[in-house]
């Protein structure tokens, strides 16, 4: 495999040539005393890209952006988006920049760009600026995503700027460097369907088609094809995010992409206690992206995708909506089959057992975990002790013994797989309290429990000893006061 030093890093801007209209040329803000806090070397790796190469000074200004190769064309995307609702027609990258596509060893296009790199044009009064602990915080998430097998960017580095940032207080600023299939989102769509140059709307529906594959070939509608691969794609992502207990927090259509990937990990966090109303993100104050509504927003978006692609699907206007229409209606059942085969999973059922039993089985053990406020993580940890032949582990969680205790035998009843649920339901996950703990530490100048933690959270399928607390939940007074940020 080549491997390229960072001072002769190749980046294309095949983004920035097609759709001008949509990248707007702009630099990064200068770094007074660049630091690396974290590197992912894994994914350097796989990028193609030298490690110890990204650690030199030369590497460390390609990774705040202050040091691009020749020929880059570092842009600031633009994009709309319904947020919490409301539309703004003109939002784009206000405090980042896609710095290029970097052509991996497998021949595949992938962004590196940046967050917290300064102000653009499209910042609306923000300082541009990112402080270390929201950057250690997406990728810790990310990462932790990427090994849960959940589609999403993924984190390169993470490095200090040496210039404070001002928040509540003065916090030490970062940039975060990160990696995606592309970040093409809805609200791409809809600037463009909102400039009303469907010449551009079109031209950026057939960029997304190459670049990330879409099979069209034999399809009697492109455009149509595409709306249907999104739409496929945030089913299962979604029903994924459902399985794990992760909210978002932040679900505008600014942050849902075209490829299927989890984007932006601002206001996020893993459900503790399981509770369809988890709210964690302060600014979510009437609960819209509450847990159980994550379906309905991802499906909400997916209708604000298909009005921006209308003048593409046909010429008529009520022969596109009726396109629209009947592709939209694909998407309930798609996440239903994601989510009921997840959770056959989750439960170690053989797949023989019938749909409506299982269905059945989910609906009670929901109810269950609900009123008792059990641990949505560890619980399916024990309760594949419970397949094993070790049933008290998991009765400990519940106050209601008489209720879980019939539930469990008609669950044992069915044959389980322990050795299969551990496969699929992790014992370890970025749970709050460890996250806040190793930000805090990092803000404060101390990186050991973040790496303790990205360490424990890369391998979260496999127990270890000695790490009996990366599985536990949180302090019970923790949950209940627990807030995420957007950090700007």
């Amino acid at each position: 495999m080549s491997v390229l030093p960072a001072p002769t890093v190749r980046l294309g801007d095949s983004f920035a040539r097609t759709l001008p209209e949509l990248a707007l040329p702009w630099q990064a803000e200068a770094a007074p005393e660049p630091r690396l806090l974290a590197l992912n070397e894994p994914l350097a790796a796989g990028l193609g890209l030298d490690a110890a190469a990204l650690r030199t000074p030369e590497g460390l200004q390609l990774l705040v952006g202050t040091g691009v190769p020749d020929g880059a064309n570092p842009v600031a995307q633009a994009y709309a988006g319904h947020q919490f609702g409301g539309f703004t027609p003109r939002l784009g990258d206000g405090r980042a920049l896609l710095l290029g596509e970097l052509t991996g060893p497998d021949g595949a296009l992938r962004d590196l760009h940046l967050k917290g790199s300064g102000r653009t044009p499209f910042a609306r009064g923000g300082d541009g600026l990112a402080a270390v602990g929201p950057m250690l915080r997406e990728y810790l998430v990310a990462e932790a995503m990427h090994a849960l097998g959940i589609p999403t960017t993924r984190s390169l580095a993470v490095v200090a700027t040496g210039r404070a940032v001002r928040r509540e207080t003065l916090l030490p600023g970062a940039v975060l460097a990160r990696v995606a299939s592309s970040h093409l989102r809805v609200g791409t769509f809809q600037y463009a369907r909102t400039s009303g140059d469907d010449a551009l709307l079109r031209r950026l529906a057939d960029y997304a088609i190459e670049r990330h594959g879409v099979p069209v070939a034999d399809a009697e509608n492109r455009y149509l094809a595409l709306f249907e691969s999104v739409l496929a794609a945030q089913a299962s992502l979604v029903a994924r995010w459902m399985l794990v207990g992760f909210v978002h927090g932040v679900m505008n259509t600014d942050n849902m992409t075209i490829s299927g990937e989890t984007i932006d990990y601002g206001p996020c966090a893993f459900m503790e206690a399981f509770d369809p109303d988890t709210v964690y993100s302060s600014i979510d104050e009437g609960g819209r992206y509450r847990y159980r509504n994550q379906p309905l927003a991802a499906e909400w978006n997916l209708a604000r995708l298909a009005e921006a692609l209308l003048p593409l699907f046909a010429e008529d206007t009520q022969e596109a909506i009726a396109l629209a229409e009947g592709a939209l209606s694909r998407f309930r059942p798609l996440y239903d089959a994601a989510w009921s085969d997840g959770m056959r999973a989750k439960l170690g059922l053989p797949s023989d057992v019938d749909e409506a039993v299982v269905a059945g089985l989910v609906e009670d053990l929901l109810a269950l975990l609900q009123a008792d406020h059990v641990d949505h993580t560890s619980f399916y940890r024990r309760l594949a002790e419970a397949a094993r032949g070790a049933a008290e582990p998991a009765r400990l969680l519940f106050l209601d013994l008489v209720g879980f205790d019939a539930w469990l035998a008609r669950w044992r009843a069915l044959g389980p797989d322990g050795a299969a649920m551990d496969r699929v339901n992790p014992l370890y996950i970025p749970r709050n309290h460890l996250v806040e703990e190793a930000l805090d530490a990092a803000t404060a100048g101390d990186l050991g429990p973040f790496e303790a933690l990205a360490a424990v959270l890369a391998a979260p399928f496999d127990e270890r000893p000695g790490l009996e607390r990366y599985a536990a939940p949180a302090p019970q007074d923790f949950g209940a006061t627990f807030r995420t940020f957007c950090g700007t």
